[in-house]
């Protein structure tokens, strides 16, 4: 259903004192052009003349200047000063005087209809000023001689109305090409928004879920005959536990304070490839060995890659936690000049299930679309000695 269109943008940034001076003054033009019309004819094509009936140029002013009064208000409401200006031709040629001026205002004002308004609406004015002016004109000329000159006149009031409706039109359709694209715009930073915030619930529960798993089982195995491992695997479930909670916290928060648009509050940063470390003790406690080497000269990195790097190093450990089958991996962080390397080996048994190539989960997946988001390169496989290779590389 069409709608009513507010002004342009850039027409909305134009001062309100300006487009006073801007309305009153085609109301001024309009009264002048009044004025002329129905005080001077054509007597020959080197001149004009006085019609032999000729009231007081006074009067004849201030009746221009008040039909011409009501095209001040027409940027405000243009369907009514429509209404009033054919009223007013009517008038005029009821008296016997020429109304074109008024003719060709409404014309204009058709064109800002059809900018502005349904399509409905402006359609509607255009056909009624064009059967005003030809009733109009019937009336007038009764004379079927003159019909070429009838026919003639009519198709130039045709197109004095058709063509500022078409200009309005076409601005009115490429304001509503802009508006569709901006909403288009919007819903897929909604949707680009909602992947995000996806991906970080993923990483971070599926990885703490996943050691807590390991952890609870190893504790149910040796509870009878080993307590004190059993009270270890218990104390690591309690701390990812609390650590996933206060991440999930973080995140919470950040989308409630973004809802209302209020500053969100200081809080513990994302964590990062410093949290690396962390992450390898974590996973010791479940029963793989993560071997971190670093490469090159550390230094600080833009916060989108240094946290999808750590959400890369932690899915791929997490995946051989879960699936490889593995007791040891490594990590490899390279810092390069402008590049930063990630590559992480295991020696399990690979993909289960197709999980690695992304069939049955979401892991390789995601951390493929955090990569192409920041322009990298990544890739995974399964070796040619055995296990699985995750690999990155990131602009940085």
């Amino acid at each position: 259903m069409e709608r009513d269109l507010p002004p342009a943008p850039w027409l909305r940034r134009l001062p309100s004192g300006v487009w006073r001076v801007l309305t009153w003054s085609a109301a001024g033009l309009l009264a002048l052009l009044l004025f002329a019309s129905t005080t001077y004819r054509m007597a020959s094509p080197f001149g004009l003349q006085r019609p032999a009936f000729a009231p007081a140029l006074g009067l004849r002013a201030a009746l221009a200047v008040i039909l011409a009064l009501a095209v001040g208000w027409a940027r405000r409401r243009p369907e009514q000063v429509f209404g009033v200006l054919l009223a007013e031709s009517v008038a005029v040629v009821l008296l016997g005087e020429r109304a074109w001026p008024l003719f060709l205002a409404m014309g204009v004002l058709v064109g800002y209809l059809a900018a502005v308004r349904p399509r409905r609406i402006s359609v509607l004015a255009g056909v009624t000023e064009l059967a005003v002016w030809w009733g109009e004109a019937m009336a007038v000329n009764h004379d079927l001689v003159e019909f070429s000159d009838f026919a003639s006149s009519l198709l130039g009031a045709a197109a004095s109305i058709a063509i500022p409706w078409a200009i309005g039109n076409s601005i009115r359709q490429q304001r509503c090409y802009s508006q569709a694209l901006r909403a288009y715009a919007a819903d897929q930073a909604v949707t680009a928004e909602r992947l995000r915030i996806a991906r970080e619930l993923h990483d971070a529960v599926a990885h703490s879920i996943g050691v807590i798993a390991i952890q609870a089982g190893a504790a149910s195995l040796v509870l009878d005959v080993e307590p004190a491992g059993a009270r270890r695997a218990l104390d690591a479930i309690e701390a990812t536990s609390r650590e996933t909670l206060a991440g999930l916290r973080r995140m919470l928060v950040s989308l409630r304070q973004a809802e209302v648009g209020e500053d969100p509050p200081a809080t513990a940063p994302l964590a990062g490839l410093e949290a690396v470390d962390r992450l390898a003790d974590t996973m010791a406690q479940a029963g793989v060995e993560v071997d971190v080497r670093w490469r090159g000269r550390p230094r600080p990195l833009p916060p989108e890659v240094d946290l999808a790097a750590f959400r890369i190093v932690q899915e791929s450990v997490t995946n051989v936690v879960r699936h490889a089958g593995a007791h040891r991996c490594e990590v490899h962080i390279t810092y390069q000049e402008e590049e930063l390397d990630i590559e992480v080996l295991d020696d399990g048994r690979g993909p289960v299930l197709g999980h690695r190539t992304g069939r049955a989960g979401y892991g390789i997946s995601g951390m493929r679309e955090r990569v192409a988001l920041l322009n990298g390169r990544f890739s995974a496989g399964s070796r040619p000695e055995g296990g699985f290779r995750v690999a990155a590389r990131l602009p940085a």
